[in-house]
């Protein structure tokens, strides 16, 4: 196959000679490879690789869209032509537009030596998860599943503005569920790390992490129905943050279908809260030099100590909205087309650590996992989950606690966050650190 760049190029120089207005491609092309280990055995070893081409033509107004996966000459032809024809009976919008070139800076996301290490290093690496959340504990008595997962990318993007952008990316992540028993109950709980590089993967931190939080859980209790302050572990945090970030973007807003539409510069949060999106935050699964469109990706404050001071726009969005381009125009893969959507969104992280937190805690929950987070309504910002954790008492933790639930709304909930910790956590693209909401409801 040529060079993913070489075809970009091409597909663009062909589609000048066609006569249409303006013309882009995008190919991604990708390889991942999937681990599943029971009992030190292989359970499940899957290789997959895709590439595939994209292409958009804008002529008078009008936006047409195609794909392939066929690269030969006869396929690139066939799917430029079909992206004119679907120009031709579109309804225009003088609002289609592709961007102009401009400046970016590498990110190296591509770990150097991964073509170093042979498949059965990764097969013992998830191995070795499984080993550490075995012998962390004596009641940790199994593990469900432990999982090596690795991706590696490239994309390429140009279009007959004169925009060319190609970058690489690698990344590793490890997973495992532990499974602990004792009294004749089983509790379990899971460990999960990403990183670009996969030296900084740490299989024994999975492990560990997996089996501490299924031995906390044994001999879980429930609680009466109160209001109580729930302290939110960063794993749960993003959680909740998944269900904020598609109310932040442009298309949501101009849709109708986000509960911060008419509330840009109105405080919507507490004065700790300040939440951001960073396509170029390296901890963060989605980090990319520019998206999908080829605009450079930034730093983009959403929320500033509980402001709301905008939206997430791609460039169709932020013309309708009449504002700049955040380089958030992003692809579910290349049989898309660049939807506004958050890169790396996070909560901005305070300075008092966990541990700090929950001592100034006289009675509350800590919640570590959650159930139902995908019931929330993203409109109204009603939300009612199933939880467990781990109850606190005069700022220390008391015993385990399940089988209750927490309702509210978000709104609500982001003006009732009185204290964020200092441990930032990425789970994937969405990252939290610890944080403290006072007088939330418990259900019994």
């Amino acid at each position: 196959m040529k060079p993913v760049l070489e075809i970009v190029q091409e597909v663009v120089e062909y589609g000048s000679t066609m006569q249409v207005g303006q013309i882009e491609a995008y190919v991604s092309n990708v390889r991942e490879l999937e681990v599943e280990v029971t009992e030190a055995k292989v359970e499940n070893l899957q290789q997959a690789a895709e590439t595939g081409l994209s292409v958009r033509v804008i002529s008078h107004n009008r936006l047409g869209f195609a794909y392939t996966t066929d690269l030969s000459p006869e396929g690139v032809k066939k799917v430029v032509q079909e992206a004119i024809d679907i120009s031709k009976v579109v309804p225009p919008d003088p609002l289609y537009a592709l961007p102009e070139p401009a400046p970016f800076a590498a990110l190296g996301l591509q770990d150097p030596d991964y073509g170093r290490v042979s498949v059965e290093d990764k097969i013992n690496l998830a191995k070795e998860i499984e080993r550490a959340a075995l012998g962390y504990d004596p009641r940790v008595k199994k593990v469900r599943m432990a999982k090596f997962s690795e991706r590696v990318y490239e994309v390429a993007i140009a279009n007959s503005l004169g925009l060319v952008a190609n970058y690489a990316g690698t990344g590793f992540s490890g997973f495992v569920m532990a499974i602990a028993e004792a009294d004749g109950v089983a509790e379990t709980g899971y460990g999960f790390d990403f990183n670009h590089r996969l030296a900084k993967l740490d299989p024994l931190a999975i492990g560990a992490e997996a089996a501490r939080r299924s031995v906390e859980m044994l001999g879980a209790k429930k609680v009466s129905s109160q209001r109580a302050d729930v302290i939110f572990d960063p794993t749960v945090a993003t959680e909740f943050l998944g269900v904020i970030a598609p109310a932040l973007t442009g298309d949501a807003v101009q849709k109708g279908k986000s509960l911060f539409h008419d509330k840009q510069g109105r405080q919507i949060a507490s004065e700790v809260v300040t939440m951001v999106d960073d396509g170029r935050h390296l901890a963060g699964a989605a980090a990319a030099p520019v998206d999908d469109e080829g605009v450079p990706t930034r730093r983009t404050e959403l929320i500033t100590n509980g402001v709301l001071h905008g939206f997430l726009h791609n460039l169709y969005t932020a013309a309708k909205a009449g504002v700049a381009p955040t380089g958030n125009g992003w692809r579910s893969s290349f049989r898309g087309r660049p939807e506004s959507s958050t890169s790396n969104f996070y909560l901005l992280p305070g300075e008092k650590t966990p541990e700090a937190i929950i001592s100034g805690v006289s009675r509350g929950l800590y919640v570590t996992s959650v159930m139902g987070m995908h019931t929330a309504n993203p409109i109204s910002g009603d939300f009612s989950v199933g939880a467990s954790g781990l109850w606190v008492e005069n700022g220390e933790v008391a015993y385990p606690v399940r089988g209750v639930a927490i309702a509210g709304n978000i709104v609500d909930f982001l003006k009732s966050i009185v204290e964020v910790g200092n441990d930032l956590r990425f789970i994937g693209s969405t990252g939290s650190p610890t944080f403290r909401v006072a007088g939330i409801s418990i259900s019994g």
